[in-house]
């Protein structure tokens, strides 16, 4: 029976090209599909008790367009100054978020530089995809770049069912490895088409333990490609209860802001980020930020609040006025710009 699995999952790692009928097989698939995947390495601050520091994170993504957009994992980019993103084989290209969806862990960047017939990857419909099918995934492990693993995908789960941190997302579990660095990465089909995009995985151990989860390609489109893209460029967290009261919000709850993107939305409006780090409730913070209570007359007191309020900015037409109310030293302070609309 063992062999008789083993012979099955190979044949499902098989395609027949219609050109010649010549089997692929899953070394010449990787080499025609890693063209298209890349490596990003993102850099930013973070406030400690040692005060602001830079930090590095590193991740992978997959170019689905002829003129540089990448989709990746928000967590890989959120609140990064410094993105460079690299092929294979090529100098770094730096890039910039133009498109968030942190409630999906998706991110989508647009390079600065284009090479010319840029190996582009195809974006599967992910609804035809199903329990048992074979799959792989390039990515940079650990930094490892480039490296791929295989398997098959385990189990389909609807949004806000696998993890209140992504409740946007509909998720692929998969048995192909999965560990850091892989974040952002694609996941293909036999077909060598883009069917997921890898988010996290699920572990006691530290390690990989075949629950990986991969956002499908179908919530890709929905929620990045199919919308205006919108970044606001701000790292934060939603204070309530005890914690806000100690902060003196003058309302349950609020955004309080740690870092801010250097020439982002969020910067053009004036909101300033925290200057060191305090614990409170046994709960570690940035201090010394804005603390942002309504956007777009949204109130904000949960992160569907604060999610309501993107969609709001986003939806204002170039040259229309962006309004945020902040807490500011105590003080209650009106901040606006007009957004510019700006996604390429």
């Amino acid at each position: 029976m063992h062999a008789l699995a083993v012979s099955l999952l190979a044949v499902g790692l098989l395609i027949t090209m219609p050109s010649t009928g010549h089997p692929q097989t899953l070394g010449e698939m990787y080499r025609k599909a890693s063209s298209s995947v890349v490596v990003i390495r993102a850099k930013g601050r973070e406030v400690s008790r040692d005060g602001v520091v830079r930090f590095g994170e590193i991740g992978s993504g997959v170019l689905i367009s002829s003129d540089g957009k990448v989709v990746t994992a928000s967590h890989v980019v959120h609140g990064m100054e410094d993105i460079t993103v690299e092929f294979l084989g090529l100098a770094p290209v730096r890039a910039r978020v133009i498109g968030f969806q942190p409630g999906a862990d998706l991110a989508l960047l647009q390079l600065d530089v284009v090479a010319k017939n840029a190996p582009v990857a195809t974006l599967g419909d992910s609804n035809g995809v199903g329990v048992g099918d074979p799959v792989f995934v390039i990515g940079a492990p650990y930094g490892l770049t480039y490296s791929l693993s295989s398997g098959i995908i385990s189990a389909r789960w609807e949004p806000n069912t696998v993890t209140r941190d992504f409740p946007l997302a509909e998720f692929f579990q998969t048995t192909a490895t999965i560990n850091t660095g892989n974040s952002g990465g694609p996941m293909f089909n036999a077909a060598g088409e883009v069917i997921g995009i890898v988010s996290h995985n699920i572990s006691k151990s530290g390690g990989s333990e075949g629950l990986g989860f991969v956002v499908t390609a179908n919530t890709v489109r929905k929620l990045l490609l199919e919308k205006r893209t919108f970044y606001l460029g701000v790292d934060g967290q939603i204070v309530s209860g005890p914690m806000a009261q100690m902060l003196n919000v003058p309302q349950a709850g609020g955004c309080l802001i740690r870092t801010v993107v250097k020439d982002s939305l969020g910067e053009h409006l004036g909101l300033l980020g925290g200057d060191r780090a305090a614990t409170i409730e046994g709960q570690q913070i940035v201090l010394g930020g804005d603390i942002i209570l309504e956007a777009q007359g949204i109130t904000i007191l949960t992160i569907e609040d604060l999610i309501r309020s993107a969609r709001a900015m986003r939806d204002r037409r170039p040259g229309q006025e962006v309004r945020m109310r902040v807490l500011r030293g105590g003080k209650l302070v009106d901040l606006a710009t007009s957004w510019s609309g700006r996604t390429e």
